[in-house]
């Protein structure tokens, strides 16, 4: 790594580490600066990583992903601004989606796909989010219809991550897919804290599954262009 793109990563440590440390010792104010910092700095580190392919359609939608992510991370320390903040991470996973798309090896022939053993393959993601969505649902009253939209969206991010096995190399699959499920486990832990039951200390378990979650997304899609600049040379 050049000590451009290192800077960017001890920046995303460090903002990662004050944030945290403002939800254990309660600090509201302060993470008006420490949480929007978090994604700035990894977008900046994907920028500064990514410049071989500067206007390629890979790097606009992931920066896109990340700076909605920044959007939706700011929306939501107002409470009242809940629905706001879900519509920019809705945008997030949009964006992710058609990245993990592009950093695939093979395209998708719909012809040759077996739908049932996709299905089976996704079942338990399928089965846990109805267990989560019943779980949260008598809560919901307006906002069902925006979190139906928005788990569909997650749901089928995290569906894109595992959809890479094969069409890319190792590390890239298995960082990106085990971030994504991280992200998932992040939206679910704060759908369950704030419509079912409040988790004790579930800031905390929500910024720390977010943050590496959206760390090894990154590395994943890192690692897929990296094995991509090899076999072109």
């Amino acid at each position: 790594m050049r000590k451009k793109e290192i800077l960017w990563l001890y920046i995303f440590l460090f903002a990662s580490l004050a944030d945290i440390s403002m939800i254990i010792h309660p600090e509201i104010n302060y993470r008006y600066l420490t949480k929007p910092l978090i994604m700035i700095s990894l977008m900046l580190y994907f920028l500064q990583s990514t410049k071989l392919i500067k206007g390629s359609l890979l790097r606009i939608t992931v920066s896109a992903g990340l700076f909605f992510s920044f959007l939706g991370d700011t929306l939501l320390l107002n409470k009242d601004l809940f629905l706001y903040g879900l519509g920019a991470f809705f945008m997030t996973h949009v964006c992710y989606i058609i990245a993990f798309k592009l950093t695939q090896n093979q395209t998708l022939n719909l012809f040759k796909v077996n739908f049932i053993k996709m299905f089976v393959y996704n079942l338990p993601l399928y089965i846990l989010t109805a267990f989560i969505y019943f779980l949260i649902h008598a809560q919901l009253n307006e906002l069902k219809i925006p979190v139906i939209i928005y788990t569909m969206a997650i749901v089928m991010m995290v569906t894109m991550a595992r959809e890479r096995y094969g069409r890319t190399n190792s590390a890239s699959f298995w960082q990106l897919f085990i971030g994504a499920f991280l992200f998932f486990i992040s939206d679910s832990l704060l759908a369950l804290d704030r419509f079912f039951y409040p988790i004790i200390d579930g800031d905390l378990y929500i910024m720390g599954t977010y943050i590496l979650g959206q760390l090894l997304i990154i590395m994943g899609i890192r690692s897929h262009l990296l094995q991509v600049n090899k076999a072109s040379n």
